[in-house]
């Protein structure tokens, strides 16, 4: 398993692989790094040259990084997740593997936590970088760390909880594509179609309604619960603020949960 997650872990890097093969998940790295550069830049402007207005103006923070970036760590879920489980199958490499002394679910596992391991450190680097760039530009980094050191283990957590998310989404979508292509196509349009329609229905709906019908928002799950860490909104439709945490945070543990049951599933049955 330890050599089937490193293996995972250079494949999701395109590590050890041709040139080509490193400017996916790299361009997607610097895609996720950039709104953090940007945030900062805004932010320490704002302070130095605006300070006295700095709180009225609602800067960018932690909480709302992972609303923008949280689309970014999707779409690399979905490019990079399905290299890590489809051409495997599609070769029949996986055979080779399970001539060791193990099994299809130790082998999904490992590919899984692979993912979710560089999904982590995609979605905390740039959080660091934003620190360091809120931390520096202000104009007394002393004071800005001391009032606002709670949001490290909050971003943290929040990170752990986006990667575990979209990885166990991409990695139920790679189980059952024929093909790398029709994974990542169809993870890209459940994240486009269902964000958008069931905004829109949410939206519409009174009589509290929209709130539950906003639960099936596929990309807003984890930001649900980013929410409910940062206690602000966050997430893109509104609706879902009349939710209670416990519901949140509940939804989110029922839909990782039923996607990992899934997907060990089927390559459980890859045994018989």
């Amino acid at each position: 398993m330890l050599a089937v997650y490193k293996d995972g872990l250079r494949t999701a890097m395109g590590l050890g692989r041709g040139g080509k093969a490193k400017i996916l998940p790299w361009l997607f790295i610097a895609a996720s790094i950039i709104p953090a550069l940007v945030f900062a830049l805004v932010a320490g402007a704002v302070d130095r040259l605006a300070a006295d207005f700095s709180e009225e103006l609602d800067l960018p923070s932690h909480a709302d990084y992972y609303s923008i970036a949280g689309v970014v760590l999707f779409l690399f879920a979905a490019a990079v997740g399905p290299e890590l489980f489809c051409p495997d199958r599609s070769s029949g490499t996986i055979s080779l593997y399970l001539v060791r002394p193990l099994r299809t679910t130790d082998y999904a596992i490992a590919r899984w936590a692979a993912l979710a391991t560089v999904m982590v450190l995609i979605a905390w680097l740039p959080q660091l970088v934003l620190l360091a760039g809120l931390v520096f530009g202000a104009t007394d980094p002393g004071s800005y760390l001391a009032n606002h050191w709670s949001d490290i283990p909050r971003f943290l957590i929040s990170g752990v909880v986006i990667a575990i998310y979209v990885s166990t989404i991409a990695s139920l979508a790679a189980a059952f594509a024929k093909r790398r292509a029709y994974a990542a196509v169809f993870l890209v349009g459940l994240l486009i179609l269902s964000t958008s329609v069931i905004s829109g229905v949410a939206d519409t709906l009174r009589d509290g309604a929209g709130r539950w019908v906003a639960l099936l928002s596929v990309g807003d799950v984890p930001l649900y619960v980013n929410d409910v860490i940062f206690g602000e909104q966050t997430s893109s439709i509104e609706a879902a603020s009349d939710l209670s945490d416990i519901v949140r945070v509940a939804w989110f543990v029922v839909v990782v949960a039923a996607a990992g049951t899934i997907f060990l599933g089927r390559y459980r049955r890859l045994s018989l």
